[in-house]
């Protein structure tokens, strides 16, 4: 009888994870195509793109679902697609980004700690396959999910810069600063020149009205790096000792480690 009721525990707590995912998914998409739909009409291109690729980058849960067999942990699903969302609809089309800059932040952060559990998973999914034997210690399977999160975070950087200089976007958000150090201003020879309590930028003549020196996406690339870092980090210390058999840590874990799902 207890196991029986333990069974139906587990089993409610799966229906309504299951239907929390369905509704976020739900909502987001309607937002999404409602985005979509605006842009479109108002020959806003750019952002009707946008919307078109959040729509397709909300399917690689369902494509790795089916395809491959790799099955996501609701947590880390309902992360993934809100943080698609946020990024795109939210910091690009709503310009939340300019209001609420530590979005950009917060949103880095995530994406470097999910990324770290998708390398993570892919070691246990590499180590179960018949074709593929992996057997790494705790210590290399938290290095390749490390590299694995900081690589993902580099090409989303590449990406940004791309469609920047391709497309004309501002990806890589700009920043004002009031001090530059410089070898080109020098006219070579190696020494550094420190330009200090600058307040005025202008560009063939007209001031920018900035109150400093405008950077044009170095900071912004540099600064989501290292939040990826932080949250590549965060996961492999929290994996290391899971590997480890610390107990208390597992469900934690093990909700942002995707699972090859069985051969029926």
């Amino acid at each position: 009888m207890k196991k029986h009721r333990l069974r139906g525990i587990v089993d409610f707590e799966e229906m309504r994870r299951h239907k929390l995912k369905t509704a976020v998914y739900l909502v987001l998409r309607a937002v999404t195509t409602v985005v979509a739909v605006i842009s479109t009409v108002s020959g806003e291109w750019e952002s009707a793109m946008t919307c078109l690729l959040t729509l397709a980058l909300m399917m690689i849960p369902s494509f790795l679902d089916r395809r491959m067999r790799i099955t996501l942990p609701t947590a880390m699903e309902i992360i993934m697609v809100s943080f698609v969302f946020a990024a795109n609809i939210l910091g690009e089309i709503a310009a939340v980004y300019e209001s609420f800059p530590l979005l950009d932040a917060i949103l880095h952060t995530l994406n470097g700690f999910i990324c770290a559990g998708v390398g993570f998973g892919l070691t246990d999914i590499l180590n179960s396959d018949e074709r593929v034997r992996v057997n790494l210690s705790p210590l290399f399977v938290c290095l390749f999910s490390f590299c694995f999160s900081m690589t993902a975070g580099t090409v989303w950087e590449f990406f940004e810069f791309g469609m920047d200089m391709l497309f004309g976007t501002d990806m890589q958000k700009d920043a004002v600063v009031n001090t530059i150090n410089s070898v080109l201003l020098t006219g070579g020879g190696g020494e550094v020149t420190h330009i200090r309590g600058i307040t005025e930028t202008a560009v063939n003549g007209a001031p920018l009205g900035v109150n400093g020196y405008l950077d044009v996406g170095l900071l912004d690339t540099m600064k989501d790096l290292v939040v990826n870092f932080l949250g590549a980090v965060s996961f492999n210390t929290l994996g290391y000792f899971y590997l480890r058999g610390r107990g208390r840590l597992s469900g934690l874990v093990n909700s942002f480690i995707p699972i090859r799902k069985e051969s029926r």
